[in-house]
């Protein structure tokens, strides 16, 4: 039996669909998703990240849609969590389910502001070559959120400014990668948080993509050791990936897209240190 050092938490999209608009991809997609091919798409991205890590599920839950996207159940570290408080009125009730879940499985459950907004992983990301753990605000998650996790875990924390509504989540348009490349969308950060990003990681290791693999959102990737697992990319940027030691791996998640997210948003890593 394979070992895997990653332990993925993902949950099947039974009850996935747009059932509301809380960002701009959710825009004349009410009730135009695919059950279907939802289901096959999901199945096809458990597939393929089951070769490289552990998959473990969260039971899907009736009128809860985007519960399929476990990248914002919570922030993993160690065998703690905090668990997300939603910005969205339409994700509240999810949070429930998650601090449940958490607490079966083993995890202790950070306390955290009822009246501050973060939305875990989706806003807060570990660098892959550095300690250093990347913060996105400005759509979703408050502007106090660095601070409190810095205070929280203990670890440095390097706050983003996000300006562009099509990319309300920090890892819509970030994705650190092994050994400490980043991939990212410049036009999706204002100047001083793309200056800071520059400050921090050396010119070659900064994979800045084009709008419109940007808007394939080839940012909202699983990154595996070197594998890359993403919705959409480019020839030229999966040969620029390529060039540099990484293993795109494309996985269509038009269904998803639907909803504003892709491979990224629809896994959490469970093997934070």
């Amino acid at each position: 039996m394979t070992s895997f050092s990653q332990t993925i938490l993902m949950c099947p999209p039974d009850h996935f669909e747009v059932a509301y608009v809380i960002n701009p991809w959710m825009e004349g997609q009410f009730a135009n998703t695919d059950a279907v091919l939802a289901r096959q798409q999901w199945d096809a991205l458990r597939s393929a990240i089951g070769q490289h890590a552990k998959v473990v599920l969260e039971p899907p839950q009736r009128h809860l849609p985007d519960i399929v996207f476990t990248a914002n159940a919570g922030l993993v570290l160690g065998k703690t969590v905090i668990v997300s408080r939603f910005r969205s009125l339409e994700r509240q009730g999810e949070e429930r389910h998650h601090r449940a879940w958490f607490a079966e499985n083993g995890f202790s459950i950070l306390d955290w502001p009822q009246e501050v907004p973060f939305e875990g992983a989706g806003d807060a990301l570990f660098d892959r070559g550095r300690d250093l753990l990347w913060v996105g605000h400005g759509f979703r998650s408050d502007a106090a959120v660095p601070l409190l996790l810095e205070k929280l875990l203990g670890r440095k924390t390097a706050a983003l400014n996000l300006v562009d509504p099509l990319f309300y989540h920090l890892d819509t348009c970030l994705c650190p990668l092994t050994g400490g490349s980043l991939m990212y969308f410049p036009a999706a950060f204002d100047e001083k948080s793309r200056a800071l990003i520059e400050s921090l990681v050396p010119r070659d290791k900064r994979i800045a993509v084009e709008e419109a693999d940007a808007l394939k959102f080839c940012c909202n990737a699983v990154d595996l050791d070197s594998h890359v697992f993403m919705n959409d990319a480019s020839e030229n940027l999966q040969s620029r990936l390529r060039s540099v030691g990484f293993q795109p791996v494309v996985v269509p998640l038009s269904e998803f897209m639907k909803a504003g997210g892709a491979a990224k948003c629809l896994t959490l890593k469970l093997v934070e240190t």
